[in-house]
């Protein structure tokens, strides 16, 4: 009866990481960069 309950608790907690891991990648789109650097933006905005 113990075992079934653990084994249930961690197939809830395998599918709830697994679905907001899945959820934070919606709604994430273009490409994936690191930002510029403050001082390499001004200069070519000059």
């Amino acid at each position: 009866m113990r075992n079934r309950l653990i084994s249930r608790l961690l197939w809830l907690l395998l599918v709830m990481i697994t679905a907001s891991t899945v959820l934070t990648g919606c709604g994430q789109r273009g490409p994936l960069y690191l930002p510029e650097d403050a001082e390499e933006r001004d200069h070519n905005a000059r």
